[in-house]
């Protein structure tokens, strides 16, 4: 059987500057080692497979792998999944919404001046960070204690734990170690003086199974999480503001951050096809 695929970039700004995800569509018949299989092959951080709904709300469902494991939820797949299902001529059930099936449950998406904009999903798990997590972060990131403004569990299906720094700049000067022990998800966040075109610069850092500490590019998950946390701290208000990431790797991510009137939170980007194909 042939299936299409697609090479969407997400959250970049001219293309080939954001974060890459491969879309495999017609994916009913392959289970989940070979889907694991074929992520590790494409060699992205993740790769998604189109597959029919199953909840009757959803226009589509969709399974999202890294390079060692399945997610519940994923920011950039999300958004680049959804661009493809709509350019191979997905039309949604209802006008102007977008409802994805995932394992985290109904994800809505909208369509808003040329961007895709997915609706932020509740936190798994929030709070204070333990004193040992907290060692491990300041180990990892080779920082003092006192460089940290604020840390938190952030962590809606990935397992981010936020770290507030004191400006961008410090966020952009880590240098971290290469390698960890341990299964580690860290967002760095950092704000920049007031008058930039955007308002933070984020970090994606996370640690393998084999212990190799990798940086994700641009990251929509760890994005919303992050403005849900500056929004209910008071560290933002308004409707809204630009994110900037990738910026250590060579990327020009840009992450729109908008804020409903009922105080829900839309995390969105440009997403560019820049391959399409079939595979056998």
């Amino acid at each position: 059987m042939t299936r299409p695929f697609h090479l969407i970039d997400v959250f970049g700004s001219t293309g080939f500057d954001g974060n890459p995800v491969a879309v495999v569509a017609a994916a009913e018949d392959l289970d989940t080692q070979t889907m694991q299989q074929i992520t590790r092959w494409m060699n992205l951080s993740e790769t998604t497979f189109l597959l029919p709904p199953t909840h009757p709300d959803a226009d589509y469902r969709v399974r999202i792998f890294t390079l060692s494991h399945e997610l519940p939820f994923a920011g950039h797949p999300t958004l680049g999944t959804c661009h493809a299902w709509l350019e191979m001529g997905g039309t949604p059930k209802t006008p102007g919404l977008i409802r994805q099936e995932c394992g985290a449950g109904l994800i809505d998406i909208r369509q808003r001046d040329g961007l895709l904009f997915f609706s932020a999903p509740p936190l798994l798990r929030g709070g204070p960070v333990d004193d040992s997590t907290l060692r491990d972060i300041t180990t990892l990131l080779r920082i003092p204690r006192s460089a940290i403004q604020d840390c938190r569990w952030i962590d809606n299906g990935p397992g981010w734990v936020g770290v507030l720094l004191d400006s961008a700049d410090a966020v952009l000067a880590i240098n971290p170690i290469r390698s960890f022990d341990r299964q580690i998800d860290i967002g760095l966040i950092g704000p920049y003086p007031k008058g930039h075109e955007t308002a933070f610069e984020l970090r994606a850092l996370f640690s393998t199974p084999g212990g190799i500490l990798i940086e994700d590019p641009i990251t929509g998950s760890l994005n919303a999480s992050a403005a849900q946390w500056m929004f209910e701290t008071g560290r933002v208000q308004g409707s809204g503001y630009q994110a900037a990431q990738g910026t250590c790797l060579g990327r020009r991510g840009r992450i729109s951050i908008r804020r409903g009137e009922d105080g829900s939170l839309w995390v969105g980007g440009k997403t560019i096809t820049q391959m399409t194909g079939i595979r056998p």
